[in-house]
């Protein structure tokens, strides 16, 4: 073909069908080259794979030791974790990606950063200290089939954290805080102290306070007088730290499945937790949204680390004195951000740390940096005015089929839906399947007589109970509502609303079974179905 029949030939225009596809594109055509002329991944993060943009959405979990993160885990999950161990001293001593596997297994850290299909590859630099604390436990689990989540260790206080980490561990945390979805800062009643590798901890998660959720567990151990004290205490010590005139929100609980110590504000609690976990079962639904605003926000920075090296570039001489001005370059930053910011009308919000960056020009050469090249920064423009605004009918046509999605589903966010401890719509439950053979013993035969004590003493109406009666002496037994909901959800074989004395004596049975720490199925074996409703799902059948 001549020449001029290859300049009239038409490049056809990419189709983009999802809002994940266009942030690919646009990252890949217009931001990445921006980003690898002008050193941005020597200053800020690593480029992005595929795989950041196509994972699921991410929980970091971050706080303390000892104030309960992996209970916290497992809590959600209602499921053990591979490899965790659980304790009053600091336990977890590694970053734990928990994501959903067909195999229980864990798979070490610098397997893990080769594996293209996690987002984990650009952790490589951190080194093997870090890789040999970095961890994926796989489980099948219904949680982690919509998000994963990502156990820190504990961050240490007083003498403990003179011990170096052997790793940069506030840059770690940067990094993930930049690429999840949703950051839980846990607190502990009994352990409001912000140690100073806390608050560098605190530090690193800057720049994503919309992220940011707090709570502070183990609520259930101080009294309502003392809880009050105690929730103004960490309000004062989050607004030294985070030096805002905003008031961060809260979230006020205990999570885990042991019952409440102090039984007083339960009902605080359960709200909490509603309002904690409705902001997590939404998390899949504005992924595509998080994606898009981590974009934006990233192309941002960019743009302003391109006007900060350009300009270094240009005041730097051709010949003599290139040490003396390099450092008196770096000496004024501030005053060289504040110039950029008025020449080129940049929100001073946009701009880095200067004395972290100041730190990072030091070990840089000033005449190998570049100048403003016109076409890339038109580029990225056209991407901030233009192509950002063309995914946005694409964002709201994603957003009403998302609507129509559960969300996180499983866990204990199914207790939060079954029978009388949920408003609206408590019994629209799927039935369980295939529950096993008639002529299994039923295992709660032997305690029936203690159970059926305490079901007639509630007085039942002919022969059943209500849902609200029932509730009522459940909750006595101070178990948080999310267990007492799956209880609920595995006694009420018949879907009724209403437990009659074998299916009283079922929920008697799981509730003893869960305070002597066990776990409790996903569904009812053949061993715990009434006898009854067997012969119920036999004629069915």
């Amino acid at each position: 073909m001549s020449r001029w029949g290859r300049k009239n030939v038409k490049k056809t225009p990419e189709v983009i069908r999802t809002v994940t596809e266009g942030l690919k594109s646009l990252y890949r055509q217009k931001l990445l080259p921006l980003e690898q002329y002008y050193g941005f991944h020597d200053f800020h993060s690593p480029s992005l794979e595929d795989a950041d943009f196509d994972n699921k959405p991410m929980v970091l979990v971050v706080g303390q030791y000892s104030t309960g993160k992996t209970t916290f885990i497992k809590y959600l999950l209602e499921q053990d974790i591979p490899g965790s161990r659980v304790g009053p001293e600091p336990t977890t001593d590694c970053f734990t990606a928990i994501m959903h596997g067909e195999v229980e297994g864990v798979i070490p850290g610098n397997a893990l950063i080769v594996d293209p299909n996690k987002p984990f590859r650009k952790l490589n630099p951190f080194g093997n200290t870090f890789l040999n604390r970095f961890q994926c436990a796989q489980l099948p689990n219904q949680v982690l089939e919509s998000i994963s989540i990502i156990d820190t260790p504990g961050i240490l206080s007083g003498a403990k954290q003179r011990v170096s980490r052997g790793y940069d561990f506030p840059a770690v945390l940067r990094w993930f805080a930049e690429r999840v979805d949703r950051i839980i800062l846990l607190f502990d009643a009994h352990k409001l102290e912000i140690s100073d590798e806390f608050s560098e901890a605190i530090g690193a998660l800057k720049g994503n306070e919309d992220k940011l959720r707090v709570v502070l567990n183990k609520a259930d151990m101080v009294g309502t007088q003392q809880l009050m004290r105690v929730y103004g205490a960490l309000m004062w010590s989050l607004g030294k730290v985070f030096g805002t005139p905003e008031v961060l929100r809260v979230y006020i609980g205990s999570f885990w499945s042991e019952p409440l110590l102090v039984p007083d504000n339960r009902r605080l609690f359960e709200l909490e937790e509603e309002d904690l976990f409705a902001d997590i079962q939404n998390l899949p639904r504005n992924a595509a949204l998080r994606k898009l605003n981590d974009l934006v926000k990233r192309a941002r920075l960019v743009r302003v680390h391109a006007h900060i090296i350009s300009h270094l570039k240009q005041e730097m001489p051709s010949v003599f004195r290139k040490d003396n001005k390099k450092k008196n370059l770096i000496y004024q930053l501030p005053v060289i951000f504040s110039k950029i910011q008025l020449q080129h009308h940049i929100s001073p919000g946009d701009f880095p740390d200067s004395a972290k960056m100041q730190e990072q020009l030091l070990v840089h050469d000033f005449t190998k940096f570049k100048t403003l090249k016109p076409n890339l920064m038109a580029a990225l423009d056209e991407l901030l005015s233009t192509d950002i605004a063309k995914l946005m009918p694409l964002l709201r046509q994603e957003e009403i089929e998302a609507g129509d999605q559960l969300g996180v589903q499983g866990g204990a966010f199914l207790g939060t839906r079954a029978g009388p401890f949920m408003e609206g719509d408590p019994f629209a439950m799927e039935n369980g399947e295939g529950h096993g053979e008639e002529e299994e013993d039923w295992v709660v035969t032997k305690d029936k007589p203690k159970y059926d004590e305490i079901f007639f003493n509630l007085a039942p109406n002919e022969g059943k109970l209500s849902g609200t009666k029932a509730k009522d002496w459940m909750v006595s037994t101070r178990l948080p509502n999310s267990v007492l909901g799956r209880i609920w959800k595995l006694s009420d074989v018949d879907r009724d609303g209403m437990l009659d004395d074998e299916e009283f004596a079922l929920a008697s049975h799981l509730i003893e079974v869960k305070l002597e720490g066990h776990g409790l199925p996903p569904e009812l074996p053949s061993r715990l179905i009434p006898p009854s409703k067997r012969r119920q799902k036999g004629s069915d059948a």
